[in-house]
């Protein structure tokens, strides 16, 4: 019984985790080109968040490829 009951909770959570690829039409590649869109389009905002940030966690770094700002790379 628990050897079915874990088989079911397996094939459950496999076939819920496949999904159809989904393309993108042009109308929508051309909304999400916007320069909305991008994250660091205004980089004032962006310094003053990451100031925001770094004064409320106590961590500065983190948005490069190393480490997090605490050395622990």
């Amino acid at each position: 019984m628990k050897i079915l009951l874990n088989f079911l909770i397996i094939l459950v959570t496999v076939l819920t985790g496949c999904t159809p690829k989904m393309t993108v039409s042009p109308m929508e590649r051309y909304h999400l080109a916007d320069i909305v869109m991008k994250t660091d389009r205004d980089p004032l905002s962006q310094k003053m968040n990451d100031h925001a940030y770094f004064s409320r966690e106590g961590s500065r770094g983190g948005r490069g490829i190393g480490g997090g700002g605490c050395g622990c790379n």
